[in-house]
């Protein structure tokens, strides 16, 4: 197994200095469940980076009571170097490590061109793409009643539609190469009752990844949401699975002790489904192994 989603601090606490004895750490944790490598994916919106490169993007949208929310929120987040993070990853790496070295790129509407430029000066090994925002609504800060009280006023169906639409926007942007749990926007499991909907969105996330020649993650962190599922759902791991798009497993931890949570049940999953193969990358190129049982 691979757990291909990690990041070196919650939410709710500020950036702190990056060393390799933490990572070191992550490694043996992970090593303890059997997980062969992981990815290091610290979100973008953690680097100072995030606010010279997008400015204040929140303020373009409609909805100006979140205005000061998404203010507040990447003045806590935005705080370390982007490259200093690399630097130590790379050096763990180096060091022999069982580590790539990688990014979680949210969406970012009408901004994705200019920064698949800018990363694309990067050494990293593997990017993924998600979408944890509607414009300038995060949708997925359960613990802010601000994001959260906002389902309230919403459609449930436009969200969804939404979602989609960024996540097809995301996969033709080509800034990622791995889908981070597909299917987020369940994760206060809040879902249409209509099965045709729901049909139609699993498709339009599969198409995307498979036009763009994507890989998709399995994660175990909506185990830790509302939903109590996995993300994907079975139904859109089995669409995925049916097209041949390449998988990748994850625990979407920000926390060590969070490494390797439930994957007993991601193995049991993907056996189920006949899953044999994972994805890995390297400097953003894709292979193959074999799921170690």
């Amino acid at each position: 197994m691979i757990d291909y989603h990690l990041h070196l601090w919650e939410h709710p606490r500020k950036a702190t200095e990056i060393t390799l004895e933490t990572l070191s750490k992550y490694c043996e944790r992970a090593q303890s469940f059997g997980i062969t490598q992981i990815a290091i994916t610290e979100h973008f919106h953690r680097f100072v980076q995030s606010r010279s490169w997008l400015g204040d993007f929140w303020n373009r949208f409609d909805d100006i009571n979140l205005y000061s929310s998404m203010k507040s929120y990447f003045d806590h987040h935005a705080t370390y170097d982007l490259e200093d993070y690399i630097e130590v990853a790379t050096q763990a790496k180096e060091l022999g490590l069982p580590i790539v070295v990688g990014l979680e790129m949210d969406y970012y509407k009408e901004e994705m061109s200019q920064l698949n430029e800018k990363l694309s000066q990067y050494p990293f090994d593997v990017i993924l793409g998600s979408v944890h925002w509607i414009k300038n609504w995060r949708f997925d800060d359960l613990d802010d009643p601000l994001s959260f009280n906002n389902w309230d006023s919403k459609n449930l169906e436009s969200v969804w539609d939404e979602y989609a639409l960024h996540m097809e926007e995301l996969s033709e942007s080509k800034t990622c190469d791995v889908l981070a749990h597909p299917d987020l926007i369940k994760v206060a499991n809040k879902i249409p009752k209509d099965a045709g909907l729901i049909r139609e969105f699993n498709s339009r996330i599969v198409d995307s990844a498979k036009k763009y020649d994507l890989a998709a993650e399995v994660s175990s962190a909506g185990f830790r949401k509302p939903v109590n599922e996995q993300y994907p759902s079975l139904d859109l791991l089995e669409l995925f699975v049916k097209n041949n798009i390449p998988i990748t497993t994850a625990s979407d931890a920000h926390r060590l002790e969070d490494i390797g949570s439930r994957f007993e049940d991601i193995k049991l999953l993907i056996n189920s489904l006949n899953i044999k193969q994972l994805a890995i990358f390297h400097k953003r190129q894709r292979s193959i192994i074999q799921v170690n049982q």
